[in-house]
């Protein structure tokens, strides 16, 4: 790991720590994932949880079957809309 040194003025380095310390992370970590956060969206590979990763591929759509008519049509029954 490389070092590196920034030139951040005294009030931004307290608020840095002040987060850093409320999230149980670094400064260095917390920068790190904000440089992360702004490469561009395919240049980084999206982060799957672990309940997303379980349930891949557990439901199989017919062909041309459209999901997400099948999320808004079960949520309006869910939720009692429209009917």
């Amino acid at each position: 790991m490389n070092k590196l040194t920034l030139s951040v003025d005294e009030p931004v380095v307290e608020k840095a720590k002040q987060i850093a310390e409320a999230n149980n992370t670094s400064v260095s970590a917390m920068f790190s994932q904000f440089v992360q956060s702004m490469s561009p969206p395919g240049a980084r590979p999206a982060k799957i949880g672990p309940l997303t990763r379980k349930l891949t591929g557990s439901i199989r759509l017919r062909p041309r079957q459209d999901y997400k008519r099948l999320v808004t049509n079960a949520l309006m029954e869910k939720y009692k809309i429209g009917k």
